[in-house]
């Protein structure tokens, strides 16, 4: 049953004069998997499902992708918004903070918790955010901005930079990641404010 859906679409494609390859083949199997995500959600999404949609066959995908989990991680590099990535300057510490880890977050809610929960059964003892650049993947990059925006407090006499030390610097997107990673589900406000106020500000303010 399974090889002749195959054939029928291979044949589909062939007689439409449509036979794709590369990146334009590429390109339809990740907006089908997208599509098939936001319709069907994760648990019930296929490799078959995505081949149909896309109109082509399930090699087609396992070529590029050996699994689901892997194919929905590059329909969602794909399609997800890209963050912004400038450096929050509202002239508040807290403010640039909250600006920052709430970008980190955002797209793990435009995903869901049952995509989520399903890439984190898939992909067990893995980290999923070092698979997504959205995500701001690595941990230097968030350092640097981390330390740019307390550099900037530095500045306004609310943190002495050079008193705090490289690991406190990166607490708080590594608390996200932990809560990330434990809960299965993106990450709250409260959660965040609770990183920010309870955690982080009282290592780093002045007294």
């Amino acid at each position: 049953m399974n090889n002749t859906k195959e054939n029928v679409n291979t044949a589909e494609e062939k007689q439409a004069g449509t036979r794709r390859r590369g990146e334009e083949l590429e390109g339809a199997i990740l907006q089908a998997a997208w599509d098939e995500l936001s319709e069907v959600g994760y648990t019930q999404l296929t490799m078959e499902g995505v081949a149909v949609r896309a109109r082509t066959n399930k090699n087609a995908l396992y070529r590029r992708w050996p699994n689901k989990a892997k194919l929905v991680i590059a329909a969602t590099i794909k399609h997800i918004p890209k963050p912004d990535k400038s450096i929050p300057d509202s002239g508040d510490l807290r403010e640039d903070i909250l600006t920052l880890l709430q970008r980190i977050v955002k797209p793990m809610e435009l995903l869901g918790a049952e995509t989520i929960h399903g890439l984190m059964v898939d992909y067990i003892g893995k980290d999923i955010i070092s698979s997504m650049p959205q995500l701001l993947k690595g941990e230097d990059e968030l350092t640097v901005m981390m330390r740019t925006i307390l550099g900037n407090a530095d500045k306004r006499g609310e943190v002495k930079l050079d008193t705090i030390p490289a690991r406190v610097l990166s607490l708080p997107a590594d608390l996200i990641r932990y809560t990330f990673l434990t809960t299965h589900k993106p990450v709250t406000e409260e959660s965040i404010t609770e990183i920010i106020d309870d955690i982080f500000l009282p290592l780093v303010r002045i007294p």
